[in-house]
């Protein structure tokens, strides 16, 4: 791989000090209005600054035609160009509903650049400011120096790290079968997992300022055009692994299609060698469905094991949804909509569609997830409790 070169360490060292102290004054001028979701005509000279000095040291690196340095470096930049793009968009520098075309011309051109040639969107994703967040000297990129974004990128990262484990675990138990001694103690690891995720989304409903996310954390994860398209906003279970869980455990199907579309519009968001854990993991059986089809052996030992453990997993998998859905997403977006002033109403998604529409949306999935009884969806309730109800003890 090439070394990085000076303008890439340059636009980097902009985006990891100037930028973060720009975002951060205008945030402490929005906060203070009595409607703090108005950006108009607030800071203006600030604004000024961070596109122009954003803008010239893009247009160097777009001179220069920084290609060909190894995927590493190209998404770090990609990730970079996409953070100074997100904030213009969150200060109204640009607005895609009043524009056809993306006003950020160099910063669109290198961002469909390095896209298109290393296989993700052109725009800043979730590992841009989670897995994939390199720290200098004890701090990763950030937009703001704001504690609770802080607060919330640690715990979207501890979250994804989690499960990215228990998905990794569950894959590794189809090779060697839903009898094998080991796949007990894989179940186990995915158990762990998923404890620790439900602990780390404890941790951030009772610990993040739900005000301070809703005004001055979310607007950076908006959608924005990219040269004439417009890309959603990043979102926080763009990576395989949630997915993964979902399929392998049997909660899910790719074949239905609201959820297979939902993983089509994810898939470019993703790291590449998570479209390919993704891709494949589709195309595979699931643990459910070889339960079920284990049922001659229910007398056997390592059914007994194994089930008790495998019910438990699912139960948790569907324990983070209910958490996600009923406290998360209702209390850092649902609720302060409601108070927020009705220009600004249509704008709230970082995914495009109408907040009740997306609510909506999610309630589907939690539900898919935690295998509650619908007749509208299709879960696997009965399914489950077909499985609990073949175990000799129900205490699971």
């Amino acid at each position: 791989m090439k070394p990085t070169t000076f303008n890439t360490e340059a636009f980097d060292e902009w985006i990891r000090s100037r930028f973060v102290e720009l975002n951060s004054e205008l945030e402490l001028r929005y906060y203070q209005q009595s409607d703090r979701a108005n950006v108009l005509d607030i800071g203006t000279d600030i604004k000024l600054a961070l596109e122009t000095e954003g803008r010239d040291l893009i247009k160097i690196l777009l001179d220069e035609g920084n290609t060909d340095e190894g995927f590493d470096s190209a998404f770090d930049l990609l990730g970079n160009v996409g953070l100074y793009m997100a904030a213009c968009r969150r200060h109204d520098i640009t607005e895609p509903s009043r524009e056809t075309t993306s006003p950020l011309i160099e910063a669109s051109a290198l961002a469909m650049h390095i896209g298109a040639s290393i296989g993700v969107t052109p725009r800043f994703a979730t590992a841009h400011l989670t897995t994939h967040n390199r720290a200098h000297n004890g701090i990763y990129k950030r937009f703001t120096d704001l504690p609770d974004e802080k607060l919330f990128v640690d715990y979207n990262t501890k979250g994804i790290l989690a499960y990215k484990r228990a998905a990794d675990a569950l894959l590794k138990i189809q090779p060697l079968g839903i009898s094998h001694p080991i796949s007990h103690d894989l179940l186990r690891v995915a158990k762990q997992a998923l404890l620790d995720v439900i602990e780390s989304n404890s941790q951030l409903f009772h610990r993040l300022d739900a005000d301070r996310f809703f005004y001055c954390v979310r607007p950076y994860y908006k959608p924005y055009r990219v040269g004439s398209v417009i890309y959603r906003g990043a979102n926080a279970g763009d990576f395989a692994g949630i997915n993964v869980i979902d399929l392998t455990l049997g909660l899910c199907f790719a074949n239905e299609a609201s959820y297979s579309q939902m993983l089509v519009d994810k898939f470019l968001y993703m790291m590449p060698e998570d479209q390919q854990i993704l891709r494949e993991c589709m195309r595979r059986p699931n643990l459910m469905d070889d339960f079920l089809q284990a049922k001659d052996s229910s007398s056997q030992a390592w059914y007994q094991e194994n089930l008790s453990l495998f019910i438990e997993v699912c139960e948790l998998h569907g324990e983070t949804a209910i958490q996600h859905h009923n406290e998360l997403v209702i209390k850092y977006i649902a609720e302060p909509a409601t108070t927020m002033e009705q220009q600004h109403l249509a704008k709230v998604t970082a995914s495009g569609p109408p907040l009740q529409m997306l609510l909506d949306a999610l309630e589907r999935l939690r539900d898919r997830r935690a295998a509650a009884k619908r007749s509208d969806i299709r879960t696997r309730y009965y399914d489950l409790n077909h499985l609990k109800n073949s175990l000799r003890s129900r205490d699971v």
